[in-house]
């Protein structure tokens, strides 16, 4: 299995104009991010609208994502958002067969299980496979909290739970604390909610970032500066990445929506379509993310 580390960006789900899955589209973007900088991809993030998926597209876009990452030498994260264990279990297999190189487990968050009822998931879902697993950990979008002394009690139960996405609020701590209870063990920490703390995230001991997919290359830009030590460098770009950032992710769909208009602009994607629900910008929304957009292009590759 190929390890899973720096700057892994959620896959962008690309529609066409109709609404339907541009499965092709969603390739060439993939294959585009990574020659330009991505270091892994994850697909069915809640960035990714793994929500908006039907079943078949589900099926059709797994083989797609983990054969463009292999043919670019990066590692596939194909994430397990089922609600029921059973589902999950199955998935699980589903995922671990189609050769991806680790799962993202997101735990049930619908009506609010317990702690009892999602450490039995999460036993259950590790249990079922052999491939490394990751648990995300999101409270702000699932409302679920999970101190972390029960990350590491599940750690030391499941050889391959091996990563852990981070993006509670603040998040500097609670890496902190992870890190230390997980001393001793092969796991890493990744830092989301689109990197805003992604430098602090750094210096508490995570080994990468898993952002949004439409400022990749910005976002290597930033790590790459971090572990040669630039520290000036990485708070320079970090600085104009976050003003976009703090405009663009008032809510989730309206960083989706926004996520979307830059892979487009940038040429990545045909469509910036989003399915229903979704939000709707207005001419003041767009102005200042014009503004804002323009400051960081220049970050961009080329």
């Amino acid at each position: 299995m190929k390890k899973v580390h720096g700057v892994c960006p959620i896959a962008p789900a690309v529609f066409h104009d109709d609404g339907s899955l541009d499965l092709e589209g969603y390739r060439r973007c993939c294959d585009a991010m990574l020659k330009g900088g991505a270091q892994a991809l994850a697909l069915f993030g809640i960035a990714g609208e793994y929500y908006k998926f039907d079943r078949e597209e589900e099926e059709a876009l797994i083989p797609v994502t983990v054969e463009v990452c292999h043919a670019n030498d990066a590692p596939a994260v194909i994430s397990n958002t089922r609600h029921s264990t059973e589902s999950a279990t199955k998935w699980a297999k589903r995922i671990e067969a189609s050769g991806a190189d680790c799962m993202m487990l997101l735990p049930p968050f619908f009506l609010k299980p317990g702690a009892a009822e999602i450490t039995r998931h999460v036993e259950a879902v590790c249990d079922a496979v052999s491939i490394p697993v990751m648990f995300q950990y999101a409270p702000e979008q699932t409302g679920v909290t999970i101190p972390p002394e029960a990350l590491a009690n599940l750690a030391a139960r499941h050889q391959n739970l091996n990563y852990f996405k981070i993006e509670c609020k603040p998040p500097g701590a609670y890496i902190s604390r992870l890190t230390e209870l997980l001393k001793g063990k092969q796991a890493e920490i990744f830092v989301g909610n689109a990197g805003f703390q992604m430098i602090e995230g750094f210096r508490r001991g995570a080994q990468g970032v898993m952002p949004g997919p439409s400022m990749f290359d910005v976002y290597r830009k930033i790590w790459d500066a971090l572990e040669a030590g630039n520290d000036a460098e990485a708070f320079r770009v970090h600085a104009k990445l976050n003003a976009l950032l703090n405009h663009i992710r008032q809510n989730v769909e309206m960083i989706i929506h926004f996520e979307k208009r830059i892979l487009q602009r940038r040429g990545l994607i045909e469509s910036a379509r989003c399915r229903s629900p979704q939000f709707r910008s207005d001419a003041v929304y767009d102005r200042l993310f014009d503004e804002l957009y323009a400051d960081l292009e220049p970050e961009f590759i080329r």
